[in-house]
This record gives structure tokens, sequence and C-alpha cells, in this order.
């Protein structure tokens, strides 16, 4: 008797292996398809909704072409370490102050940190990263010119490769430390210790507290967001436009292909999708089991 023959009629078919039957265990009834379900709770994704929510990625991007556009001014002379020290700061208390803003509105049963307690962590950085920037200045004398930007550039690769997308609020260790490693191996290139300290400052405002202002940005107000996430796609563009058209156009095609041509490959690919879950699924258990270990 196979698994599709018919047994007895007088003697009905139960879905169970506690008690004998004249059925083989891989008995199915005709009732076995009626519980077959295709794509169940499968998330139907639109094509702009995916655009804005891929503009994470592509100011990601655009974020790594202006600190390398920032390096090669300093790296020329065009840019002087004083400019770059005081525009960084400045952006740092726009920032700092939008992000508070931002924090006031979300309710919160953890204690806030004080404005104190930032300011000295910001004090504390910024005195270690002046007293050492002498030593940084000095790390890579010994290491050829080719080797530091080859370095550099495997690690931005790695950040952008290991960047936290989801949830950016917290860079993870390995982004954050790549991203930290390529601007110390760049900044010692630099003509000065004075320019290797706002090289590292830049780069800890750039790959560190940009992201956490773009979550809570992401999170209150997503349409600001948006426009935000444009605003850094075209900033990125025409600063490496200004030293390196073809970088330029390179960083377009990137952004295009990111933002525009694979979320319309992930739409088209959805509809190509057919899940099945039937009766032959393991078994889900929906019941807290939680009480049960007390």
């Amino acid at each position: 008797m196979g698994p599709d023959s018919e047994a007895d009629p007088a003697v009905p078919w139960r879905k169970v292996l506690w008690e004998p039957q004249p059925f083989p265990d891989n008995y199915v009834d005709q009732r076995f398809l009626g519980e077959l379900r295709r794509n169940e709770g499968l998330h139907q994704y639109h094509y702009w909704t995916v655009v804005k929510e891929s503009g994470i990625v592509g100011q990601q991007l655009s974020c790594v072409a202006i600190f390398i556009t920032l390096w090669l001014y300093m790296e020329q002379g065009l840019l002087p370490p004083q400019t770059l020290l005081w525009t960084s700061l400045l952006t740092a208390l726009l920032g700092y102050g939008l992000h508070q803003l931002l924090t006031m509105k979300e309710e919160s049963d953890c204690k806030p940190r004080t404005y104190l307690a930032d300011l000295q962590s910001a004090t504390i950085f910024l005195s270690f990263t002046f007293g050492f920037s002498p030593v940084l200045k000095t790390l890579t004398e010994s290491v050829s010119t080719d080797t530091v930007y080859a370095m550099s550039a495997m690690m931005l690769l790695a950040h952008l490769m290991s960047f936290p997308y989801t949830q950016p609020s917290t860079p993870g260790s390995l982004s954050l430390n790549a991203a930290l490693f390529a601007s110390v191996c760049l900044a010692s290139r630099l003509p000065g210790a004075l320019h290797t300290f706002a090289m590292l400052s830049c780069a800890l405002l750039v790959f560190a507290l940009w992201p956490c202002l773009l979550q809570k940005m992401r999170e209150r107000t997503p349409h600001h967001f948006t426009a935000v996430c444009l605003g850094v796609c075209l900033g990125g563009v025409a600063g490496l436009g200004s030293q390196s058209p073809f970088g330029a156009v390179l960083l377009t095609m990137a952004l295009a292909s990111v933002t525009l041509i694979c979320p319309l490959l992930l739409v088209r690919l959805q509809r190509q999708k057919d899940n099945i879950s039937g009766p032959w699924d393991e078994a889900e258990i929906h019941e807290d089991i939680r009480r049960f270990a007390n």
C-alpha cells in the first residue's frame, strides 16, 4: 500500500501517529494539498519606498567621497587646517543642537546624558588627539605612499561593507575602526601635525557623530531625512567633481545603481517569489512557554 493508495473506506484516516491505523505512516488523503499556502506573510515592496530607504547607502558613499575630497584639498594646500577645524566645530555644534532637539521629542525611561558629560567626552577626545597628532604624523614614515593609499582604500571599503545601515545610530566597531584607521593613514601624509589633528577631528565628525544624527532624523523626520540624503549625495558628487571629473562620474554611476537600479531589480524579483507552506512544515509553538520554566 503506497502513500496515495486507496484504503478501506469504512475506516477513516486520521492524522495521528499514537494509535494504530490500517494505513502506512506516509499515507495522506485528498485533503493534504488543501492546506497549501503560497507566499504567506510575504512583504510587498514598493519602488519609491525602497528608493527612499536606499538613501542611507547612497549618502554613506557620498560621506566617504566628501572626506576624501577634504583630504585632497588639504594635501594640495588649498584648505588650511584652521579653516577645517573651525568649520568642523561649527558643524558639530549645530548638529549637537539638532540632535538634542530631536531627542527631547522622544519619551524614554533612561536618564539622558547631561551637557557636562558630553563636553567632558569631547574635551578628552580632542585633547588626546591633539597630543598624539605629532606621533600619528610620523606613524607611516617608513611605509611607502602606495601602500598607505592601498590600505586606506581597503579600510574605507571595509567601512562601507560593514556599516550598520539598518541602525546607524551606533556605528559598528568594525565599521568605525576601519574608517578611523583609513583616516589615520591618510592624515599621516599631510604636511603638519595640525593638519593631522584637523583631519582626524573631521573623520570623527563624519564617521561617528553624523550617523547618530542621521538616525534621529530617520526616526523623527523622515521627509527631512530624504532631503538630507539627497543633499549629501549632491555634495559628494560636486566635491569629488572639483578634484576629479572621472571620479564624480564613477560616484554618480554608483549612486544611481544603489538608489535606482537595485531597488528596481528588488521589486521585479519580488514578483518571482513562490514560497509554499503547508502541513509538512515544522510545528511552530505560538504559546508563551516561559511560564513552564518557573
